[in-house]
């Protein structure tokens, strides 16, 4: 009998840690999604309380803080679209759409042509040329705005988003030109030498091989370059002096009148609206985004 007893002790003694075991594992997985919730919530509780501002009366605003609206109304969103008697908001929409696309033609035609003469290409003082690109990191914007409004000025580009639009065709984004460089880097010459063989000059193997292999690269450029054209305010705010040319940065800036009153309900719908672009462009390529950032391998 005791020798019976024995290994149904021990058999009572393994089930019995193998349930303190999922449950300290259920313990732990119920923590980690505790703490993931509560980020998620102090990350987005910026956007819910704007969203819920857009559906507050102007008095509602200055008195309810609270996120959800006590007396919903829409007439936030019209009265925002058409708070200019002589333009309405979408023109703005329509100024950031222009620029921003063009922006991300320019950006990924020519950020791609360079990263390739730097990545794959063979030329005198090359890396020399590429540090040189580099260190145009570490020079901050702000001081090249006093010439290049002279430039520009005496161009008679002023108040037109040529000033925002044709300096990207110069590859001057020097990010992602590295960006590029890095992620080819990655693809093997094998596939460089295998095209020359078949006959490809330099121009047909960045056509036919570097091009469709370097399409998350492309569309990280593209995600980034949209996003923060679309929200940029100081350069637009420079070169667009006229309200038909303002972007939404800038058209939001239009709610605040000139004796500091704020029209906080209007402004805050317009807000929301103008992060629905971003958001559908971001979630259309975040996909390709993750695959363009982690640039350590090559899927093929």
């Amino acid at each position: 009998m005791a020798t019976e007893a024995a290994p149904m002790s021990t058999a009572d003694g393994g089930g019995s840690a193998a349930r303190r075991r999922a449950a300290g594992g259920t313990a732990r997985g119920v923590a980690r999604v505790a703490v993931l919730v509560a980020i998620l919530v102090v990350v987005l509780y910026p956007l819910i309380w704007v969203l819920g501002s857009s559906l507050k009366s102007p008095t509602e605003v200055a008195s309810n803080l609270s996120v959800i609206p006590q007396d919903p109304t829409w007439a936030n969103y019209p009265d925002g679209w058409n708070y200019l008697s002589n333009i309405s908001f979408g023109r703005f929409f329509w100024n950031s759409t222009v620029i921003s696309m063009a922006t991300v033609v320019a950006n990924a035609v020519s950020c791609l042509l360079a990263a390739y003469a730097f990545a794959r290409l063979r030329f005198r003082a090359r890396r020399f040329w590429f540090a040189i690109m580099i260190g145009t990191l570490l020079l901050p914007s702000h001081v090249l705005i006093v010439p290049q409004y002279i430039m520009f000025n005496s161009f008679g580009w002023i108040d037109t988003p040529l000033p925002l639009i044709v300096p990207k065709l110069l590859a001057t984004e020097a990010f992602f030109v590295f960006l590029m460089v890095q992620f080819m880097r990655g693809i093997p010459r094998e596939l460089d030498d295998a095209a020359k063989i078949d006959g490809c000059s330099p121009f047909g193997v960045f056509r036919y091989v570097i091009v469709p292999l370097a399409r998350p690269a492309l569309v990280t450029t593209a995600i980034f370059s949209f996003i923060w054209t679309w929200n940029d305010f100081l350069t637009q705010l420079i070169y667009l002096p006229s309200v038909e040319s303002y972007t939404v940065p800038i058209g939001l800036r239009l709610f605040i009148d000139s004796t500091g009153q704020t029209s906080l309900g209007p402004m805050f719908a317009m807000s929301v609206l103008s992060l629905l672009p971003v958001f559908l462009f971001f979630l259309a390529f975040q996909k390709m985004l993750v695959q363009g950032i982690n640039t350590s391998g090559l899927k093929g």
